[in-house]
């Protein structure tokens, strides 16, 4: 029986903004996170994701606006006392501290009884697989291990919010995979409310409940990862959310590459995904364009299509499609797979 998750909490912004030396980089955000949810924020570099985090972990003061959790406004509560327990890109583990007094240190210095210290770092450390490390100091660790003790350290304190700022971005492609998946089972036993930031979006993808896509300080959408792939609000989200990202083909400039697209009133570009692209008969062709360029990842080629001019488009095609190097190709999708923005980006139907 897990002696852990008995706390989640609600976590609310209202009109959050954050200034640095009178530059504003947070501007009146406003999200409602539901007890148990797990939601990532996502978006390039200096999007604002990581300053959110911090002023809700109690890191950054807020300049503006409320933020509430488990109903009580922590504008002015301190950090420790905000019931939030956040794992950073840098594992930030005492070096000169065995495992067991990494995990265990909060606990002492909230005074808490030895056996219930025990029991909270044994527990955490099943949930983990590292009970074999309790007395290896930091440096005997790998960075998969290190993270882990990093996420235990988090789960012994039972926090009301689990806040996670980038946590795999130190490990190698396979531990990434593989603590992605660690971090899912977690959120899975304990139910507990996380909070994750990334700028991957597949991790976005494979994680979440909810995605929060933020840019240049602004929330984009919000959704579930289904909802963003499949209905993205703007051009800025269809192309941040999907990789390779999606094509944008600008009407006027396509220079008549495109047939048979039926476009609403209003439309300027045209977005479609490249794995919905394949190689059509003359007849029902949308698209005509000249191979680049060619990655054989196996089980798929990425083709890289001149289309006409400087307009080039990726397509994820299947290896039995026998693309060639400099092969005018002609292509295809399904129309209910296209997606329309007018001229500022917006999605229009």
């Amino acid at each position: 029986m897990l002696l852990f998750s008995t706390q989640m909490a609600d976590v609310n912004l209202s009109k959050v903004k954050k200034t640095y030396d009178k530059t504003e980089v947070v501007h009146g955000v406003d999200l409602d996170i539901k007890s148990g949810e797990f939601v990532v924020f996502v978006g390039p570099s200096g999007c604002g994701k990581s300053t959110l985090l911090r002023m809700i972990a109690g890191l950054e003061e807020i300049t503006d606006g409320e933020i509430s959790i488990g109903g009580e406004v922590v504008n002015d509560v301190i950090a420790a006392e905000r019931g939030v327990a956040m794992v950073f890109q840098s594992y930030a583990l005492y070096p000169h501290m065995t495992v067991f007094e990494n995990m265990s240190f909060a606990l002492k210095q909230a005074k808490t009884a030895k056996d219930e210290i025990q029991k909270r770092v044994t527990e955490a450390a099943k949930i983990l697989q590292i009970e074999n490390l309790f007395d290896r100091l930091p440096k005997q660790l790998s960075g998969g291990q290190r993270q882990r003790v990093a996420i235990g350290r988090a789960i012994v304190r039972d926090p009301k919010v689990f806040l996670f700022d980038e946590p795999l971005s130190n490990l190698d492609a396979a531990l990434r995979v593989q603590t992605r998946i660690e971090i899912a089972k977690l959120h899975s036993q304990l139910t507990a409310t996380m909070i994750y930031v990334t700028h991957d979006q597949v991790e976005a993808m494979t994680l979440a409940d909810r995605i929060v896509v933020l840019n240049q300080g602004v929330i984009e959408q919000v959704g579930t990862p289904i909802e963003l792939y499949s209905t993205p609000k703007n051009q800025f989200v269809a192309e941040f959310i999907g990789s390779p990202k999606m094509n944008i083909i600008d009407i006027e400039n396509s220079n008549n590459s495109l047939k048979n697209i039926n476009a609403p009133n209003l439309t300027s570009r045209v977005g479609i995904r490249p794995e919905h692209l394949f190689v059509a008969p003359e007849g029902d062709t949308k698209l005509k364009g000249s191979v680049r360029h060619i990655e054989n990842l196996g089980e798929h080629l990425l083709c890289y299509i001149n289309i006409g001019g400087d307009n080039e488009i990726t397509a994820k095609l299947d290896v039995s499609s026998a693309a060639r190097l400099n092969q005018e190709i002609n292509l295809s999708w399904i129309s209910e797979n296209t997606h329309y923005f007018n001229n500022t980006g917006i999605s229009v139907s």
